[in-house]
Order: C-alpha cells, then structure tokens, then sequence
C-alpha cells in the first residue's frame, strides 16, 4: 500500500497554494455555477498504482479526487471555486478512511466504497452523478441509458458533460460508462486510465 504523502509535497499543499490563489478567488467563484460552500476543507496527496491522486474533503465526506492526468493545479483551481481559499487545510488524518479504501480498490480487494461524500454541484449533475453511483463494480453503462435513468433521454450529450465533470472519480464510477457502441470515450481522466479500471474490475468491453 502506498504511503500517505511520502514525498511530503502535500505537507505544504494547503499553504502555498493558498497564497497564489487569494489574489483571484472572487472573479472565479462568481464565474463558476455553484456559490463557495461555507466550511472547512481537508486536502491530502498519496502516490497510487496509477500515480499521484489528489483527495479533499469535508467534515461531511469526500468532496474532491483528482486522478492523474488532473494536475496539483486542476485540484486547487476546483477547491477555490467551491471553498473559502483561507479554508483549505492540510491533513492527512481527515483523509484516512479515503485513502485507504482507494489503495485496497487498486489492490484489488475492494468492489463497493463505504464513504461518506459530499457532493457539490448543480441539481441536474447531482442527478446524474447519483445514477452513475448506482452502476455496479464490473459492470458498464452507456451515457444513453444514464440519460434515460435521469429522465434526459435527449440529453445524453448533457449527461456526458455533467459525467465529465464528476468530482469523485473512481468512487463515483464514470469510466463505468461507454459510448453506445461500447467505445472508451468521453472521460475527462484519459482513456488510458478509463481502460485500466475497467480492467482491473474485469468488466466486459465489448
């Protein structure tokens, strides 16, 4: 299993970003679709089987993954747009439980998180984010079909966007779901890493 911030970049995640980012926060936030949540954020980094993830969360659970690909910049950039920058702390402690079950997944020994999440985004996106939760580990979707599950069948296009910007890759399982022909497309994390989970779950590609 990998060990919690072992390069011991994360012990100075919080307080150096927190500096670059005061001066722009008000511009971002007033861009972005939904308001900054008033409370504490908790971040962290460890290095994975797939390379380094970025994790944040609450006192209510895990709001934010970033999987390769998404860099340091790309997490903070989304945790200034949702949170009061001077909010942001480092703590490797408030971030066990999630670090832990995402190692025992990579591992192999883990097909159902047990997290509390706490998930921010735009009513249309919280709908199709609780959809995607609903796919089996092993088992694929197609955008098609969550777009019927969340009453938007002509919308698909729209649910393939709010899938791209899901917040808990992995826990929220959006490499689970395929283009209509079975392809490997539209996840924001590469389709690299989309096959690779798939894999490792032994999911059927077709």
């Amino acid at each position: 299993m990998a060990e919690l911030n072992s390069t011991g970049e994360s012990s100075r995640l919080a307080t150096v970003t927190r500096k670059k980012l005061r001066g722009d926060s008000s511009r971002k936030r007033a861009e972005d679709e939904t308001p900054p949540v008033a409370a504490k954020v908790y971040c962290t980094s460890f290095e994975s089987k797939i390379g380094r993830i970025y994790v944040a969360s609450t006192e209510r659970g895990v709001c934010k993954i970033c999987v390769p690909r998404e860099s340091r910049k790309d997490f903070f950039d989304w945790l200034k747009r949702h949170f009061d920058v001077d909010e942001i702390y480092d703590n490797r402690s408030k971030n066990k439980e999630v670090v832990d079950q995402l190692n025992r997944y990579f591992n192999g020994k883990l097909a159902k998180f047990t997290l509390p999440v706490d998930l921010i985004g735009t009513p249309f996106q919280l709908r199709v984010w609780k959809e995607l939760a609903r796919v089996p580990y092993g088992v694929t979707s197609t955008y098609k079909h969550v777009a019927r599950k969340v009453s938007a069948a002509k919308s698909f296009q729209a649910v393939g966007r709010a899938t791209g910007q899901n917040p808990l890759p992995i826990i929220i399982p959006c490499h689970r779901v395929l283009g209509s022909n079975g392809a490997l497309v539209g996840y924001s994390c590469g389709v690299k890493t989309k096959e690779l989970l798939l894999r490792l779950e032994g999911a059927i590609i077709i």
